[in-house]
Protein backbone atom coordinates (compact mmCIF):
# COMPACT_ATOMS: atom_id res chain seq x y z
CA UNK A 1 0.00 0.00 0.00
CA UNK A 2 0.91 3.35 -0.67
CA UNK A 3 -0.31 5.73 1.78
CA UNK A 4 -0.21 9.78 0.77
CA UNK A 5 0.77 9.25 -2.65
CA UNK A 6 -1.49 10.43 -6.12
CA UNK A 7 -2.74 7.72 -7.89
CA UNK A 8 -2.71 8.34 -11.37
CA UNK A 9 -5.81 6.26 -13.23
CA UNK A 10 -5.74 6.56 -16.83
CA UNK A 11 -9.64 6.09 -18.42
CA UNK A 12 -7.32 5.31 -22.05
CA UNK A 13 -5.38 2.64 -23.40
CA UNK A 14 -1.24 3.05 -24.38
CA UNK A 15 1.14 5.34 -23.77
CA UNK A 16 0.69 8.56 -23.63
CA UNK A 17 3.78 11.39 -24.64
CA UNK A 18 2.74 13.46 -20.95
CA UNK A 19 2.70 10.28 -18.63
CA UNK A 20 5.76 10.14 -16.86
CA UNK A 21 6.60 14.10 -17.36
CA UNK A 22 2.92 14.32 -15.65
CA UNK A 23 3.60 11.52 -13.04
CA UNK A 24 7.08 13.61 -12.63
CA UNK A 25 5.60 17.40 -11.67
CA UNK A 26 3.00 16.01 -9.40
CA UNK A 27 5.35 14.39 -7.53
CA UNK A 28 7.71 17.54 -7.64
CA UNK A 29 4.84 19.61 -6.82
CA UNK A 30 3.01 17.89 -3.94
CA UNK A 31 6.59 16.35 -2.72
CA UNK A 32 4.45 12.66 -2.92
CA UNK A 33 5.32 9.53 -4.76
CA UNK A 34 2.51 9.78 -7.92
CA UNK A 35 2.06 6.60 -10.27
CA UNK A 36 0.19 5.16 -12.67
CA UNK A 37 -2.84 2.62 -12.42
CA UNK A 38 -4.03 0.12 -15.08
CA UNK A 39 -6.17 1.66 -17.58
CA UNK A 40 -10.03 2.04 -16.31
CA UNK A 41 -12.34 1.65 -19.61
CA UNK A 42 -14.90 4.48 -20.39
CA UNK A 43 -18.28 3.32 -19.04
CA UNK A 44 -21.48 2.86 -21.84
CA UNK A 45 -23.72 4.29 -19.22
CA UNK A 46 -21.64 7.68 -18.13
CA UNK A 47 -22.02 8.17 -22.45
CA UNK A 48 -25.07 11.07 -22.75
CA UNK A 49 -25.30 9.82 -26.35
CA UNK A 50 -27.85 13.36 -27.01
CA UNK A 51 -24.93 15.38 -25.40
CA UNK A 52 -21.91 13.18 -27.19
CA UNK A 53 -19.98 13.32 -23.35
CA UNK A 54 -19.51 11.43 -20.61
CA UNK A 55 -20.56 12.36 -17.06
CA UNK A 56 -17.55 13.67 -15.24
CA UNK A 57 -19.18 12.37 -11.61
CA UNK A 58 -19.28 8.75 -13.02
CA UNK A 59 -15.93 8.81 -14.24
CA UNK A 60 -14.76 10.16 -10.37
CA UNK A 61 -16.96 7.46 -8.88
CA UNK A 62 -14.77 4.72 -10.85
CA UNK A 63 -11.11 6.18 -10.16
CA UNK A 64 -12.35 6.49 -6.93
CA UNK A 65 -13.21 2.92 -6.74
CA UNK A 66 -9.17 2.21 -7.09
CA UNK A 67 -8.54 3.90 -3.82
CA UNK A 68 -5.89 2.10 -2.07
CA UNK A 69 -6.37 3.50 1.24
CA UNK A 70 -8.30 6.61 2.80
CA UNK A 71 -4.88 8.86 2.64
CA UNK A 72 -3.87 8.14 -1.24
CA UNK A 73 -5.40 11.27 -3.56
CA UNK A 74 -6.99 9.70 -7.17
CA UNK A 75 -6.98 11.53 -10.54
CA UNK A 76 -8.76 10.12 -12.92
CA UNK A 77 -7.62 11.40 -16.57
CA UNK A 78 -9.70 11.09 -19.98
CA UNK A 79 -9.30 12.38 -23.47
CA UNK A 80 -13.15 12.21 -23.58
CA UNK A 81 -15.02 15.16 -23.39
CA UNK A 82 -16.97 15.49 -19.67
CA UNK A 83 -19.82 17.54 -18.63
CA UNK A 84 -21.63 17.74 -15.12
CA UNK A 85 -25.68 18.81 -15.00
CA UNK A 86 -26.46 22.72 -16.04
CA UNK A 87 -23.04 22.67 -17.33
CA UNK A 88 -21.77 22.14 -20.98
CA UNK A 89 -18.40 20.74 -19.98
CA UNK A 90 -16.29 20.59 -17.39
CA UNK A 91 -12.26 20.02 -17.52
CA UNK A 92 -12.21 18.42 -14.03
CA UNK A 93 -14.24 17.42 -11.06
CA UNK A 94 -12.94 16.57 -7.39
CA UNK A 95 -14.55 15.05 -4.19
CA UNK A 96 -12.40 16.89 -1.42
CA UNK A 97 -14.36 14.06 1.15
CA UNK A 98 -12.77 10.88 -1.34
CA UNK A 99 -9.70 12.59 -2.17
CA UNK A 100 -10.70 12.03 -5.54
CA UNK A 101 -11.05 13.98 -8.63
CA UNK A 102 -10.97 13.81 -12.56
CA UNK A 103 -9.88 16.07 -15.38
CA UNK A 104 -10.64 15.71 -19.24
CA UNK A 105 -7.29 16.83 -21.68
CA UNK A 106 -10.68 16.61 -24.61
CA UNK A 107 -10.88 20.69 -24.19
CA UNK A 108 -6.94 21.14 -23.12
CA UNK A 109 -5.87 20.36 -26.92
CA UNK A 110 -5.87 22.96 -29.83
CA UNK A 111 -7.14 20.31 -31.82
CA UNK A 112 -10.57 20.53 -30.13
CA UNK A 113 -10.78 23.95 -31.35
CA UNK A 114 -9.29 22.99 -34.94
CA UNK A 115 -5.99 24.24 -34.17
CA UNK A 116 -2.51 23.14 -34.88
CA UNK A 117 -1.68 20.68 -32.00
CA UNK A 118 1.07 22.02 -29.73
CA UNK A 119 2.55 19.34 -26.75
CA UNK A 120 4.44 21.87 -24.67
CA UNK A 121 0.92 23.77 -24.06
CA UNK A 122 -0.89 20.93 -24.39
CA UNK A 123 1.36 18.89 -21.17
CA UNK A 124 1.31 22.75 -19.57
CA UNK A 125 -2.73 22.82 -19.54
CA UNK A 126 -2.60 18.93 -18.11
CA UNK A 127 -0.69 20.08 -15.14
CA UNK A 128 -2.52 22.86 -14.38
CA UNK A 129 -5.85 20.97 -14.11
CA UNK A 130 -4.52 18.11 -12.83
CA UNK A 131 -2.60 20.28 -9.60
CA UNK A 132 -6.16 22.56 -9.62
CA UNK A 133 -8.24 19.93 -9.01
CA UNK A 134 -5.89 17.77 -6.52
CA UNK A 135 -6.03 21.02 -5.10
CA UNK A 136 -9.82 20.76 -4.29
CA UNK A 137 -9.10 17.33 -3.21
CA UNK A 138 -6.95 18.80 -0.18
CA UNK A 139 -10.10 21.00 1.07
CA UNK A 140 -9.26 24.13 -1.26
CA UNK A 141 -11.64 26.33 -3.00
CA UNK A 142 -11.31 28.88 -5.72
CA UNK A 143 -8.63 31.60 -5.49
CA UNK A 144 -9.53 35.27 -6.09
CA UNK A 145 -5.79 35.22 -7.36
CA UNK A 146 -6.14 35.10 -11.37
CA UNK A 147 -2.53 34.10 -11.49
CA UNK A 148 -3.18 31.21 -8.94
CA UNK A 149 -3.85 27.69 -9.90
CA UNK A 150 -6.53 27.70 -7.59
CA UNK A 151 -8.68 30.42 -9.78
CA UNK A 152 -11.83 29.15 -11.60
CA UNK A 153 -11.13 28.65 -15.21
CA UNK A 154 -14.49 29.45 -17.33
CA UNK A 155 -11.99 29.29 -20.41
CA UNK A 156 -9.17 27.69 -22.10
CA UNK A 157 -7.53 31.41 -21.85
CA UNK A 158 -8.00 31.02 -18.32
CA UNK A 159 -6.04 28.23 -17.70
CA UNK A 160 -3.24 29.66 -19.68
CA UNK A 161 -3.40 32.49 -18.11
CA UNK A 162 -3.23 30.89 -14.57
CA UNK A 163 -0.45 28.38 -15.04
CA UNK A 164 0.03 25.40 -12.49
CA UNK A 165 1.52 27.01 -9.24
CA UNK A 166 -0.03 28.53 -6.53
CA UNK A 167 -0.46 31.39 -4.64
CA UNK A 168 1.64 31.90 -1.44
CA UNK A 169 -2.11 31.57 0.65
CA UNK A 170 -2.88 28.29 -1.28
CA UNK A 171 0.62 27.10 -0.90
CA UNK A 172 0.36 27.35 2.37
CA UNK A 173 -3.15 25.46 2.86
CA UNK A 174 -1.13 22.47 0.63
CA UNK A 175 1.21 22.21 3.01
CA UNK A 176 -1.06 22.44 6.34
CA UNK A 177 -2.84 19.63 4.67
CA UNK A 178 -0.20 17.33 4.04
CA UNK A 179 1.52 18.12 6.37
CA UNK A 180 0.76 14.72 7.98
CA UNK A 181 2.04 13.01 4.83
CA UNK A 182 5.29 14.63 4.89
CA UNK A 183 6.26 13.29 8.51
CA UNK A 184 5.32 10.29 8.01
CA UNK A 185 8.24 8.80 7.56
Amino acid sequence: MRACSILLVPFFEGERFYAEALRRKLTEIFSLESFWSSPEPLSLESYDMNRAQYRAFDLLRTACLRKENPMQIVLGITEADIYEDRLNFVFGLASAFYHCAVISTARLSNRFYDMAEDKRLLFRRIVTESVHEIGHTLGLEHCPDPHCVMHFSNSLADTDNKGYRFCPNCRRKVDISLASCHTES
